[in-house]
């Protein structure tokens, strides 16, 4: 499994000293396991426990760096200024940004890339639940400073995506 091309782009902004990075909604760890790599501090979330315990039987990573939760249920919350980034790839759940904002430190980064409306044209996802609607992604992180935007169709495979990299104040 290889890294998004985005988070390997920019995954030089996390320290490996730092807090630890959050791949949210994680799946089968791809990225989050490519920040492990690097020496970067980072915990695995998801709701699907196989997918984590997978993470943990391939790699080095251990239990406690996997977190069994479904943020979409409000049970538990991301603690604030917790993290020095959160990235978030395929997944979208509106009302996660802003704990997503308020868990990321001061001068922390986040990574966030999903598919958008114009996605329907390739199949799925195709619920407006999500999918973002044309320059959302990029309004919700307005009062960030924005190091990278890009919305548009990507193609191997094709999918209809917006993508921010941005920088908490």
């Amino acid at each position: 499994m290889i890294a998004s091309a985005l988070l390997q782009q920019y995954s030089t902004l996390f320290h490996p000293s730092g807090k630890p990075v959050l791949d949210l909604a994680c799946g089968a760890g791809r990225n989050g396991l490519y920040l492990h790599q690097q020496q970067i501090p980072t915990i695995f979330a998801d709701q699907n426990p196989t997918a984590l315990a997978s993470i943990t039987d391939a790699s080095s990573v251990s239990a406690e760096q996997c977190w069994q939760v479904d943020f979409e249920n409000g049970d538990k919350q991301l603690q604030s200024n917790h993290y020095q980034g959160i990235v978030v790839f395929r997944y979208l759940h509106r009302p996660l940004i802003d704990d997503i904002k308020q868990a990321v430190c001061s001068g922390g980064i986040v990574i966030y890339e999903t598919f958008t409306v114009e996605n329907r044209q390739f199949g799925r996802p195709n619920r407006d639940a999500f999918l973002l609607q044309l320059g959302e992604l990029q309004a919700m992180f307005s009062d960030w400073e924005c190091l990278h935007y890009f919305e548009g169709i990507e193609r191997n495979p094709d999918r209809a995506i917006a993508q921010i990299v941005c920088k908490k104040p």
